[in-house]
């Protein structure tokens, strides 16, 4: 896929979590404009509602702590990052890496709390402001010999987002 502009990344990955989250049955809600709050996305299942955060990609990671990286390490930035958000917002995280224009993006469900976790335990447990898809760690780097993803259980799938709706539903 031709690289593009972080604008239509990010319109295109709110366009992919609506329509998979429709597609599986669920009522869907998009904010539109510049500036929106927590979440980008409400999805709606009988009587209770998931407010979500869509993150899109096209190289691989997701960019997610680094304005509260100034002045504090990676574990203060990733537990500041995780204090701005609401426990009960979840995250779509959409990745367009290695995808042609006529294949559906891979995604991912998380809660900010797995987010954290996981960000915690990058770079070999330095921690890191990119969560990656998939990255392994040269020799020189802090990490080095490690390598860091996305666990297979956040996957967007059918038991997934009940999944979430369950335990983050309002």
């Amino acid at each position: 896929m031709k690289a593009i502009s972080s604008w239509h990344v990010g319109v295109a990955a709110e366009a992919f979590a609506a329509a998979l989250f429709a597609r599986l049955g669920y009522d869907v809600s998009v904010q539109y404009g510049a500036n929106q709050p927590e979440y980008d996305l409400i999805a709606v299942s009988g009587d209770k509602m998931l407010k979500i955060s869509v993150k899109g990609s096209q190289d691989g990671g997701w960019g997610l702590t680094q304005s509260y990286k100034k002045g504090c390490d990676y574990q203060e930035a990733i537990q500041k990052w995780l204090s701005n958000h609401h426990k009960k917002t979840i995250f779509c995280l959409v990745q367009f890496k290695g995808t042609e224009n006529h294949e559906m993006p891979r995604m991912y469900l998380a809660s900010p709390v797995e987010i954290a976790e996981v960000l915690k335990k990058s770079a070999g447990g330095r921690g890191e402001t990119i969560l990656y898809e998939y990255h392994e760690w040269g020799p020189r780097a802090a990490g080095r010999g490690t390598i860091d993803r996305v666990p297979d259980e956040w996957r967007f799938t059918a038991e997934r987002a009940k999944d979430m709706f369950e335990t983050y539903g309002q």
